[in-house]
């Protein structure tokens, strides 16, 4: 049975059951007290909410999960936050921060929540950047990108024996990683964040990018929005993980970028940041 039909079974396996852990994701204080403090304004500058929710992985699906159960009725679902925004009146948007959990530095046992953060932010930027390019959605790799990693907090809030055993082996933003966690517990983040997603209502397509992003065409799949978000992730984790230009060069997941007609040149030309100056903020930002 794929990992996709057991997120849909509840109870039906461990990585069904973990999913309602995700309840418990926790925010990015700054972002919250930025939400709180915008929606102060009479009216709140949209853009400013779009930047703010853009830049909180948990913050960022409770907003598409509150959009999409008020979407009922309208004829697709809402993948992206500016159409979440548009939809929302700023009651509901008051009441996801005063109700956010709000997290720390440690705040999930075994992960550095300033390094997930910035991962997160990071590998949204990128895979956007790698969709115009590659012509894709940008909206909906923008928040594939985003939200993609959650199931690794889901895992570690779940469980954190099992969580902290993978630990011993690989980092959590080790590039590897979702092959370990495959192994070790029968399914790995990706297949948990595609599970919350379904739960959010999410697209069928952020879904299917999320399910597949470890592997987007093996096993006769497609999914070229799976191929954008596993070239971000990749080229983020390789950034978080310091490797070198020859290393970089030696893990490039060559056979995805040909299929989306990307070679390394390509991607690591669509870096959207400067690394050094991002990081340095970003450590600043996230001092909580």
């Amino acid at each position: 049975m794929e990992p996709n039909a057991l997120l849909t079974q509840a109870g039906a396996h461990p990585a069904a059951q973990v999913v309602a852990y995700s309840t418990a994701l926790p925010s990015l204080p700054r972002a919250v007290a930025l939400l709180m403090s915008e929606l102060a304004h009479e009216p709140p500058c949209l853009r400013r909410l779009n930047q703010i929710f853009g830049t909180d992985p948990a913050l960022a699906a409770r907003l598409l999960e509150q959009a999409n159960a008020s979407a009922i009725g309208l004829p697709r679902q809402i993948a992206g936050i500016p159409e979440a925004l548009a939809l929302l009146g700023q009651e509901q948007l008051r009441a996801l921060g005063t109700s956010a959990p709000l997290g720390s530095a440690r705040s999930v046992r075994g992960v550095n929540m300033r390094q997930f953060w910035r991962y997160s932010s990071n590998t949204a930027r990128l895979a956007r950047s790698l969709a115009g390019i590659a012509h894709q959605n940008q909206v909906a790799a923008y928040t594939a990108g985003l939200l993609h990693a959650l199931g690794e907090l889901v895992i570690h809030l779940a469980d954190p024996e099992k969580a902290q055993a993978v630990n011993t082996l690989v980092a959590p933003f080790d590039p590897r990683r979702d092959k370990i966690e495959q192994r070790i517990l029968g399914y790995n983040y990706g297949h948990v964040t595609a599970g919350c997603a379904r739960r959010w209502q999410l697209p069928e397509v952020v879904i299917d990018a999320l399910q597949h992003q470890s592997a987007p065409f093996d096993n006769q799949v497609y999914e070229p929005l799976a191929g954008i978000l596993h070239l971000a992730a990749w080229r983020a984790r390789a950034r978080e993980a310091e490797m070198s230009e020859k290393a970089i060069a030696v893990s490039f997941p060559d056979e995805i970028g040909l299929a989306l007609g990307l070679d390394i040149d390509m991607v690591l030309q669509q870096d959207p940041i400067d690394w050094s100056v991002q990081s340095v903020a970003a450590d600043h930002d996230l001092d909580i």
